[in-house]
């Protein structure tokens, strides 16, 4: 008979949770296919991706942190200073993400979250899908997950 005894911990432990990583990694791997695939090429591996936007000064007007991995663009932040909201700054950065995801390192499709607060209807416009909603996250906001073929 197994002994289901079991000491439950709550620190923060960055070995475990590097160990709990590769395990899960290990795991996703044997049980998908596609991530099969993956492993062992340049696609596996999460590259950055940053476009900046620098006033005349030098000081940062915008900017557009993202990554690419697996053949997709994931736009993490995008901001534009509020002197230069509305100006479209915004899209040509987004717009400079895109292309170098889809021409040097052939993306296919891009994603990102932002809340109802911020910029849903700033990439709809910009040919975004909403795939996801999900309400009360945080309380009071909804969070909004969109994607877009860049084919």
């Amino acid at each position: 008979m197994v002994s289901r005894m079991f000491r439950i911990e709550t620190e923060v432990d960055r070995e475990r949770r590097d160990l709990l990583r590769a395990r899960l990694l290990e795991t996703n791997t044997a049980a998908s296919p596609v991530l099969r695939a993956l492993r062992g090429t340049p696609r596996e591996r999460e590259v950055p991706l940053h476009v900046w936007a620098l006033d005349g000064s030098g000081a940062l007007a915008a900017g557009a942190v993202c990554h690419t991995w697996a053949d997709w663009l994931h736009v993490t932040y995008l901001w534009v200073d509020g002197r230069h909201r509305g100006t479209g700054l915004g899209s040509r950065l987004l717009a400079r993400a895109e292309r170098i995801a889809r021409e040097e390192r052939a993306c296919v499709a891009a994603r990102l979250e932002t809340w109802d607060f911020q910029a849903p209807d700033f990439y709809k416009k910009r040919g975004y899908e909403v795939v996801c909603v999900i309400p009360d996250y945080p309380p009071g906001v909804t969070e909004y997950t969109l994607t877009k073929n860049l084919g």
